[in-house]
């Protein structure tokens, strides 16, 4: 026998998602007044069967998606208020599925669910259908198989959220979510199949798709340029290395990318000088205004055509200038990895200018995976999604969709570096969950602490009086933030863990003395708690950072030489490049002019205590050709994994050597160094960039770095343009 009743309460009660059973609630079919609220609801179950509930309060809970409320069609008036992942995306989403919604968070919403059910679902449907007017219909023929058609609408659907664009931009997310129900919608009745409206049912289906679109955030309209490759021969065109002509450092939120017409990688350019953090003079300006702006570049696309090309270019009808790419071929070499480039993104500009072509791209580090949770949008997969930093933004970026899932900014910034970790947090119920932090520091000495999920930058970190060149987190504990400062100190903070309501409190644990400014900085693989090496404008070092040891202020323990352009061995000379190939082997560059050393740091630093003097040589067991370069500050990266050493150069290049034929070798000649030269085993090229018609020039690779698996390649230029590759 059914049970009748009107209103429930069920606040306060520490309920998590599966207390809430949907066979009980099937018993409630007419209740009318649910309150859910102070409990600790991370999502609502899809099938509570309530088709009569008129009122439901589920403030104070943890909710990540609102649209699982379209089971409760007669909803009438909704409270979600401090369920910290809703955002005003959701807002829209719930007066778009709820038609009789009158009161939305004890505001009502009646004129505003309205436009958007009408006008907003109007405009969106017109620009929709225009889009497969203008672009698809004619790819469509007559007879076409189930392959065909699997073919057409993934394509759709993805140029459709890529190019359909309406409303602020703060609601990107709520615009892609619709353009695809739509689309999906014109789909059905241009394909003659069953027509399917049901959002979440859409979602799922695009959440399985390889390339999915849906992401939190969006660019608007007038911010949208797309950056097309056509095939034409390459042409030569190389800067002097010394030249350091600076442009205006105009910037934009301009997210332009390449829609590629082949699945070679595209090649070499020339090499600038752009105004380095390094050699800078210019002041930071005092004011700021931290603010959380989400937005999201146009997907890259892999067009087969070149009319097809075009016709992408003309959609871009608000929107004349249009970068264009000359592709060339890839190096040939039998143990070539096939790349294929997937986007060119121009993220980090300011005042929203096309024109910046001057902005640093500093710094690129993958966000870790969690072992527990899930992040409320299905594109942010913690395998492929990545951190830049570059002028006064912070980028958060799909690197299979291209989109651009959140961008922070401080104006008057400008970010050297980005470091993740995961903590730990407390819920206000006592709930441990974790939850992945990125810090961000640069020019200003502050570190900024944002929690992505959230979409919040909780708090900063006064930790230097001069510019942060790096950071690192400890991977053995997770609130341990390692800064290394133009004031040639390095500094140890715990920078705790924040509260249910982000109060945290962050001490100075260490301070590492350096005789010159730190550049890079790496933690000893085999011992991370124990020892830390840097690279230093005037030399590589290491230091003791146990903290059983009482001094808080310490200085280095050994100085490592190495041979310099005459053959001698020196411990005066700029290391801008650092890091651990495997838990022994370094990778090192800059001492010498067009060399990569790899040296032995357990070889090298046993050496130095067998003997009281605090310099003493490195271990060297191989060298890698590189660039003849003389410009500093481009840095290298490693791939232990794949035994992988990356660097770009001067010219737009991206030098790979794969050296896992190497490293038996290195284990078995017991530190005696091999005479050869290892030569890269690919040189990646970048290719002809042209803006408004005219070639962009002097494209320097600041930083290249690729996810742990090397399934993405990324690189980072002068240009503000970062590049993403995926190895196929």
């Amino acid at each position: 026998m059914a049970v009748f009743s009107v209103s429930n309460s069920l606040s306060k009660l520490q309920l998590k998602t599966g207390d809430l059973d949907p066979r009980l609630f099937s018993r409630l079919r007419h209740l009318q007044n649910l309150d859910l609220s102070d409990n600790l609801l991370d999502k609502l179950p899809a099938n509570l069967s309530l088709p009569d509930l008129h009122v439901l309060n589920c403030s104070n809970n943890q909710l990540e998606d609102v649209t699982v409320l379209k089971q409760f069609p007669l909803l009438e008036e909704l409270n979600y208020e401090n369920n910290v992942y809703l955002t005003t995306n959701d807002d829209y989403k719930v007066m778009f599925l709820l038609q009789n919604l009158r009161l939305l968070n004890g505001k009502d919403v009646t004129k505003l669910a309205n436009h958007v059910r009408v006008v907003n679902s109007r405009e969106l449907t017109s620009k929709v259908t225009a889009h497969w007017e203008r672009h698809f219909r004619s790819q469509l023929p007559e007879k076409y198989s189930v392959e065909h058609v699997k073919f057409i609408r993934k394509k759709f659907l993805k140029s459709a959220q890529t190019h359909v664009i309406y409303g602020p931009s703060s609601l990107g997310e709520f615009t892609r979510w619709r353009v695809k129900m739509i689309a999906e919608e014109l789909l059905a009745s241009m394909l003659g199949q069953e027509e399917n409206t049901n959002p979440e049912t859409q979602e799922r289906m695009e959440d399985n798709e390889e390339e999915t679109t849906e992401n939190p955030r969006e660019v608007g309209e007038d911010d949208i340029a797309q950056v097309t490759l056509i095939p034409s021969k390459r042409r030569g065109n190389h800067s002097t290395a010394g030249s350091a002509s600076k442009r205006p450092r105009s910037q934009c939120n301009t997210e332009e990318e390449v829609v590629l017409s082949s699945r070679k990688s595209s090649h070499s350019q020339d090499d600038p000088t752009p105004d380095r953090p390094r050699a800078s003079n210019q002041q930071a300006k005092v004011a700021e205004e931290t603010h959380r702006n989400g937005e999201q570049p146009p997907k890259g696309q892999s067009h087969r055509r070149s009319s097809q090309l075009t016709e992408e270019q003309k959609s871009q009808e608000q929107d004349k200038r249009v970068l264009t790419i000359t592709p060339v071929k890839n190096l040939e070499d039998k143990e070539v990895i096939s790349l294929e480039p997937l986007h060119f993104l121009q993220c980090h500009s300011k005042g929203n200018s096309r024109e910046d072509f001057k902005t640093q791209l500093w710094s690129c580090v993958f966000e870790p995976p969690l072992d527990s949770g899930t992040r409320k949008d299905p594109v942010v997969s913690t395998s492929r999604t990545m951190a830049t930093c570059g002028g006064e933004s912070v980028c958060l970026i799909d690197c299979e969709t291209g989109i651009v899932l959140k961008k922070y900014k401080v104006p008057a910034e400008e970010f050297f570096t980005v470091a993740w970790t995961t903590l730990t947090m407390v819920t206000n119920d006592g709930r441990k969950k974790k939850h992945n932090i990125l810090a961000a520091a640069g020019r200003r000495g502050i570190v900024k602490l944002i929690h992505v999920l959230a979409d919040f930058c909780y708090g900063e970190i006064k930790a230097h009086k001069k510019p942060i060149a790096t950071a690192c987190f400890s991977p053995t504990c997770e609130t341990h933030l390692f800064t290394a400062s133009y004031d040639k100190r390095i500094g140890l903070w715990d920078i705790g863990v924040p509260d249910c309501d982000y109060n945290f409190k962050a001490s100075q644990l260490m301070v590492l003395e350096v005789a010159s400014i730190p550049l890079r900085i790496a933690l000893v693989p085999s011992c991370p708690d124990q020892f830390l090496l840097a690279g230093c404008e005037e030399g590589c070092f290491a230091w003791d950072i146990r903290l059983d040891k009482p001094q808080k202020s310490r200085p280095f323990e050994v100085a490592f030489q190495f041979p310099n352009d005459e053959g001698e061995e020196t411990a005066s000379h700029r290391v801008d490049g650092l890091a651990f190939l495997n838990k022994d082997v370094v990778v090192s560059k800059s001492s010498k002019t067009g060399s990569i050393y790899l040296w032995s740091w357990s070889q090298s630093f046993e050496a130095q205590g067998k003997s009281c003097q605090r310099t003493r040589p490195a271990l060297i067991l191989a060298e890698l050709e590189w660039s003849t370069t003389d410009l500093p500050y481009l840095t290298l990266s490693t791939c232990p994994a794949a035994e992988y050493v990356f660097c770009g150069d001067e010219k737009g290049s991206v030098w790979m050597y794969n050296l896992s034929k190497h490293s038996s070798a290195w284990r078995a000649s017991k530190g005696k160094r091999s005479e050869n030269r290892i030569a890269p085993t690919q040189i990646l090229e970048w290719p002809e960039l042209r803006a408004n018609g005219e070639l962009l020039t002097e494209v320097l690779i600041n930083n290249v770095v690729t996810d742990p698996t090397f399934t993405y390649l990324i690189a980072l230029t002068g240009v503000n343009i970062a590049a993403v590759w995926k190895k196929t």
